[in-house]
């Protein structure tokens, strides 16, 4: 293949690198560069190279080889493609592009007075994105989301207070970014303009709502656990109201959470432990007078949570009773047959004395107190399910009560299934052990079947979340221990600011 033919293009300007940049291929991109490394430069009919094609698609490798090539020039694109390519690299997290991006031209961001909103926009709306420096180059995924940090830093600074923008101005125009990362639960990205501006705590988007509003609303805990930190404007953020409806948080935690943060956690009974968990918690910061408040609709915070819950309730005590009852079959089932083995040992009893022959032997005390155990935790997991089953399933019930119940009854059920099954190996090998070596080896391996298709089953998923839940409730809201709005100052920090508004006052006076 001659170099010449790499310059041939289809008639919407696509060369061969172009397609090898669309498909993600790298070893084909790499072949067609060594034989003719100016194709990276060639424009399709969109103005675009073989770089921002992969950018746009998202094909990382093809992207990242393609711009450490020396032959790939950002000064043959006008300001329009270059941004176009920043906010690619950004869009499709390839952070460490971007950052090179802003280093190799720090003007690319001042050619369009758009261009840092916009990059920031996108940067908001990315809640796993953005995480702290602490565990730098461990892994890929860590690493990515300390460069998207220093990104967000870097536009930032570069955005800065504007020459022709006041400093309330400037504070003013972050208000949208900060109400979408609450929106979507990007904390880090709140953290980071808030220690440049503290002052975007307090601000209200057009409905009067703050940052804490919207993290109610959109059940983001993550951003709601900051309040903690804010000190006595608590407070006085707790006492706003919305202007649609006169809605203050608590009954913002009345209403039923986006289907998107309900599918979080998975059953009904969670989800609705997950809601009453949520509306006691803004109940506890709520001032007194504002916890039997009406809205405009004459409508108190209570009567709204039970109105929005009312089919999810339902959902849930059908889903507990269901799996109350299924599990109680199994539990009376495995009662009853370990309560038939207790008087039926193996190897029998003496006729003359009536104790079992086995009496003295090692393995005859595996059965015995293996089958008591069971015969205890599947009684036991009777009455939890039976509490449940019997529960009066209020609001209350599903915060703690009945998915403890139902937690200990699954956890009880699944020690008499497995004592069920030590207790039938034991007593195998006791039966079996001095007329064939190979039949209490077969036994005892054979426990491992009923065991795996268990652990295959829904039964153990079920547990799992359960436990979760439970555990993940306690430090659901939490106050941290040590503060993080205001632990340190970052690059955009408070001296800067100051500066930089000190110059503007002198300008003008």
């Amino acid at each position: 293949m001659r170099p010449e033919d790499l310059e041939l293009q289809t008639r919407y300007g696509f060369t061969a690198l172009h397609f090898a940049a669309q498909v993600g291929n790298v070893k084909i991109a790499q072949l067609l560069v060594n034989i003719h490394n100016k194709a990276v430069a060639i424009l399709d009919r969109n103005g675009d190279t073989p770089l921002i094609v992969a950018a746009s698609l998202g094909r990382t490798n093809v992207a990242s080889y393609l711009f450490s090539l020396s032959s790939t020039p950002l000064e043959q694109l006008n300001d329009e493609k270059r941004i176009e390519l920043l906010l690619a690299t950004i869009s499709n997290d390839m952070y460490d592009i971007a950052l090179k991006i802003l280093k190799m031209d720090p003007n690319i961001a001042n050619a369009d007075t758009k261009c840092c909103w916009e990059a920031l926009t996108v940067l908001a709306r990315k809640p796993f994105a953005i995480g702290s420096e602490m565990f730098k180059g461990m892994y890929n995924k860590t690493l990515m989301k300390t460069l998207a940090h220093q990104l967000v830093e870097k536009l930032l600074k570069k955005d800065g207070i504007p020459e022709n923008m006041s400093f309330p101005n400037a504070v003013h125009s972050y208000i949208a970014l900060i109400f979408e990362a609450a929106k979507v639960g990007n904390v880090e990205f709140l953290i980071i303009l808030v220690r440049a501006y503290p002052t975007l705590t307090s601000q209200l988007d057009n409905n009067n709502m703050s940052i804490f509003h919207i993290a109610i609303l959109y059940r983001q805990e993550s951003v709601f656990n900051l309040i903690y930190e804010i000190g006595a404007d608590k407070d006085r953020l707790a006492s706003y109201a919305t202007l649609d409806y006169g809605d203050n948080m608590l009954h913002l935690a009345g209403k039923l959470a986006p289907l998107d943060r309900l599918n979080i956690v998975s059953g009904a009974a969670i989800r609705m432990q997950r809601e009453v968990l949520w509306f006691k918690e803004i109940e506890k910061i709520m001032p007194r007078s504002f916890v039997n408040m009406k809205n405009s609709e004459g409508k108190t915070p209570k009567d709204i949570f039970k109105m929005e819950h009312e089919v999810l309730k339902r959902e849930a005590e059908m889903w507990m009773k269901d799996v109350s009852n299924n599990c109680m079959v199994v539990a009376t089932l495995i009662a009853a047959v370990v309560f038939a083995a207790t008087f039926t040992v193996p190897g029998g009893n003496n006729q003359e004395i009536g104790t079992p022959i086995f009496l003295r032997s090692t393995w005859f005390i595996v059965f015995f107190i293996s089958n008591a155990i069971a015969l205890f935790s599947s009684t036991s997991s009777m009455l939890f399910f039976l509490s449940v089953f019997m529960s009066r399933y209020s609001e209350e019930d599903f915060s703690v009560s009945v998915p403890s119940k139902l937690l200990l009854g699954l956890a009880t059920l699944l020690i008499s299934i497995v004592c069920m099954i030590v207790a039938f190996s034991a007593a195998c090998i006791l039966m079996y052990k001095s007329a064939s070596s190979w039949a209490p080896v077969i036994a005892s391996a054979s426990v491992g079947i009923p065991l795996t298709l268990f652990s295959m089953g829904h039964c153990p998923e079920l547990f799992v979340d359960l436990f979760l839940s439970q555990y993940q409730s306690r430090f659901l809201f939490r106050r941290p221990y040590k503060p993080r709005l205001f632990l340190q100052k970052t690059p955009v920090d408070q001296e800067w600011i100051h500066r930089k508004y000190e110059m503007q006052v002198k300008r003008k006076g």
